[in-house]
């Protein structure tokens, strides 16, 4: 296979998910109808948070902040994977496959990190209700939001940084529907070894602690649910978490998927699907997750829809 020397590699060229001539159409049409949905299910979200103030708490207003992160993640890839399929054209140039894939990783880190600090909240919340008040007050819930966005810039930098290292490239196809950095770093004819390791890190710093921190907290939220001897003060404490539970459960386990997939599977295919599931679908069903579970959001929903038609 052919070596390209960096200055000389000007645009990367991406997988598609079918050469069928006459599945295209479907595909922009599914693909599209997606994007729309999950945008404006987000964005719904937003407007029901920021316009009732019976939702002006910690809870919701990192819910708020995570549909925010959910629409621009969304929107790093789908957007151009749709135009991609309209002009059947697959090409992405250098500089737009490193800010793509800058984009992806700060969106994707703080959906990782807005779920740890929601499971934060939910922690407080049922751990040690008569302090939730003090604990989560809008400072610190501001300061929360700030540390999860810093974390997700310095998780993206040092991607890129490492990006930036590659000296040639073996090939310049990249084995997804958009600039993922493990296909990315697949194509360099570089020394891998420091990357791997790099990676390796990051996987352990910016996932295994969260991840852990989310295991630890619900652990400690469901033992203090079943101590609660009513039946009906259980299902109600459950319920106030329910939503963040299943999100986080959705989340990690397209994550989980993807992560692995990369590593075990040999098909760019079924790594495409996984990487689809992780970035569209999730996205998709977190709203309809809190206004088919959240008594409080669906009410929230019904008179934002009020208001708008009256």
């Amino acid at each position: 296979m052919e070596t390209h020397n960096l200055t000389s590699v000007s645009e990367f060229h991406l997988l598609g998910f079918s050469e069928d001539p006459e599945l295209q159409p479907i595909l922009f049409g599914l693909f599209l109808s997606m994007y729309l949905v999950t945008v404006l299910g987000n964005l719904l979200v937003i407007l029901a948070v920021s316009s009732d103030s019976h939702l002006h708490t910690p809870m919701y207003f990192f819910l708020s902040n995570l549909s925010l992160a959910d629409i621009c993640f969304t929107s790093t890839t789908v957007p151009k994977m749709i135009v991609d399929i309209s002009t059947q054209s697959r090409v992405i140039s250098y500089v737009g496959c490193l800010t793509q894939m800058s984009f992806y990783l700060f969106f994707g880190c703080a959906d990782h990190m807005l779920l740890t600090v929601m499971g934060y909240d939910r922690f407080v919340a049922i751990c040690n209700p008569l302090h939730y008040p003090v604990i989560m007050n809008a400072s610190f819930s501001v300061f929360l939001l700030l540390v999860s966005f810093l974390v997700s810039l310095l998780d993206s930098q040092i991607h890129n940084m490492i990006a930036l290292q590659l000296t040639c490239f073996k090939d310049v196809e990249i084995a997804n529907f958009f600039c993922e950095p493990s296909q990315l770093f697949n194509c360099t004819c570089s020394d891998l070894f420091a990357t791997n390791i790099s990676m390796y890190l990051i996987a352990v710093i910016f996932g295994f602690f969260p991840i852990s921190w989310n295991l630890y907290s619900y652990y400690k939220i469901v033992s203090s649910i079943l101590k609660i001897p009513s039946s009906g003060g259980r299902y109600k404490a459950f319920s106030t978490c329910g939503s963040h539970l299943s999100i986080v459960c959705l989340f990690y386990g397209t994550s989980i998927v993807v992560y692995f997939g990369s590593a075990v599977s040999q098909s760019p295919r079924n790594y495409m699907v996984a990487s689809l599931m992780y970035i569209v679908v999730t996205p998709t069903l977190n709203p309809f997750i809190y206004s088919l579970r959240n008594r409080d959001m669906n009410t929230a929903l019904k008179r934002l829809c009020r208001t708008v038609y009256n």
